[in-house]
């Protein structure tokens, strides 16, 4: 797997266009913490980005989980604190000879993306849907102004998805426990983000981090270096 390469696919739970939101703010802090350390950022489709740089994705590589964050909405008129969530993919780039993807497994769909972009992004039929028929794994792709371009995009990202169900499957086997808990699965609860307490709580190391605001506009090398140790 390469390094200096790693998908981020951030989705919103439930909780209507607070969660919305809230799964903009993560996507927005790893953005921020990229550049902060000069890696390339690609946006691949709503939510997700490809991030090119020098370890990127071990920095990564545990955010995988579902963020909950704990707040007063902006969207809140009573002041009462909601709970909501996001859940992160974290997606290494898999060489095309590690996983095989026959022809037959994948339907295909070409659509007028919705993004922003030039005239040709929004007028043709650039962007790509797959699904892969054995698993029922759909991975869309839309900023690339040509077609082949998000094809090979959502083929990337098909291929890492496949790799790593593969994986935990290989681990859970071999009973790592150190492992396991280093690979958050999508649907398990990792970190909380209190607002009121202005405090970030990780659950798997059991261990807090303040200045929220601070974290979310990219500050988050404390978290990262202490995350890094589960390696």
């Amino acid at each position: 797997m390469n390094p200096n390469t790693v998908t981020l696919e951030i989705r919103p739970g439930p909780g209507g266009e607070e969660a919305k939101l809230w799964a903009n703010d993560l996507l927005r802090m790893y953005s921020k913490y990229a550049l902060s350390q000069s890696w390339k950022i690609i946006p691949i489709d709503e939510g997700v980005i490809k991030v090119s740089g020098l370890n990127a994705f071990p920095a990564f590589a545990h955010e995988a989980g579902v963020h909950r964050v704990q707040r007063v909405p902006v969207t809140e008129k009573r002041g009462r604190i909601h709970t909501s969530t996001a859940s992160v993919a974290v997606l290494g780039e898999v060489p095309e000879q590690e996983v095989t993807i026959r022809p037959e497994d994948l339907e295909i769909q070409f659509y007028r993306a919705s993004s922003h972009g030039g005239q040709n992004v929004q007028k043709v039929s650039t962007a790509v849907r797959l699904r892969h028929i054995p698993t029922n794994i759909v991975v869309t792709a839309q900023s690339e102004r040509f077609q082949e371009q998000n094809r090979a995009n959502a083929l990337s990202i098909l291929r890492s998805k496949l790799w790593e169900i593969e994986e935990d499957k290989r681990i859970k086997a071999l009973g790592d426990q150190r492992a396991i808990i280093g690979r958050a699965m999508r649907n398990e609860k990792i970190r909380t983000y209190n607002f009121t307490q202005d405090r970030i709580t990780d659950h798997r190391i059991n261990k807090s981090f303040h200045n929220i605001e601070d974290i979310l506009d990219g500050k988050m090398d404390k978290i990262i270096e202490e995350m890094k140790k589960l390696a």
